[in-house]
């Protein structure tokens, strides 16, 4: 066999696992031969995005739980070969290739990031560093450092608590502020916050320079509160609570 035929038997080979209702099995391949590598191939895929996606794969029947993920596994080229990074591949797919079906929930885009957020912080070999940090300094004259392993979000839809019994016909007048966290013992956990705490995270993360009070007496020029003192205070509070879930590792080390 030249090489130019053997890349094209290669070709029509994963063609026909990828979507064998539309691709011939190769010549000179027996069916079962070619069923146990269609099987072990779809059924690798499969489960790695059922585990990364667990809300997910509950809220949808098997049926089209199945047509999904193959049509997934049909179409999608994917940009990695990692089996680690599938949950991103099919979140990309979601996001970008897949149209909607009627037994789509509202918000299956949100939740599939909620989900893939869980597991690439899960997965991640991001480390917890307190070099130049010191865990009691002062939240309000320092500059707050956030933890590398904590992820600030912001969702139309409350993914955090959507299941097959909780499946919001529309996204809510509000939205769900979260932040996903990875802890010291290695659990992925989440934090729902109010909007106010989200600004206030947002600003210090933009501004290196400020310390917690500066970020603090923004917020309540912007409201423009009669007692920017209860402003403080809340803000204080918000901060200390960050730092209880080490979401904040402490303030930056001047020395």
């Amino acid at each position: 066999m030249t090489t130019t035929a053997f890349k094209k038997h290669q070709y029509e080979f994963t063609a026909h696992i990828r979507d064998p209702e539309n691709n011939a099995r190769p010549d000179g391949i027996e069916d079962r031969r070619m069923g146990i590598y269609r099987e072990l191939f779809y059924n690798n895929v499969e489960g790695f995005i059922s585990g990364g996606f667990p809300v997910l794969r509950k809220i949808y029947n098997d049926e089209n739980w199945h047509a999904m993920v193959r049509d997934f596994f049909a179409n999608h080229q994917s940009k990695t070969p990692y089996f680690l990074e599938i949950s991103q591949e099919f979140l990309d797919y979601l996001q970008n290739e897949r149209t909607a079906h009627k037994e789509d929930p509202a918000g299956l885009v949100e939740l599939a990031h909620y989900e893939w957020v869980e597991l690439a912080l899960h997965v991640s070999d991001e480390s917890i560093s307190m070099d130049n940090i010191d865990a009691n300094g002062d939240l309000l004259t320092s500059h707050p450092v956030f933890s590398p392993l904590a992820w600030p979000l912001v969702y139309e839809f409350p993914v955090h608590l959507m299941g097959p019994d909780n499946l919001p016909a529309q996204a809510p007048a509000q939205a769900t502020y979260l932040v996903v966290y990875r802890n010291r013992k290695d659990q992925v956990n989440f934090l729902e916050i109010n909007p106010v705490t989200a600004r206030l995270i947002g600003l210090l993360q933009e501004n290196e320079d400020y310390n917690g009070l500066d970020a603090i007496e923004d917020i309540a020029a912007d409201m423009k509160h009669l007692d920017p003192e209860v402003i403080k205070q809340g803000g204080l509070a918000a901060l200390r609570e960050l730092q209880q879930y080490g979401i904040i590792l402490g303030t930056r080390n001047s020395e």
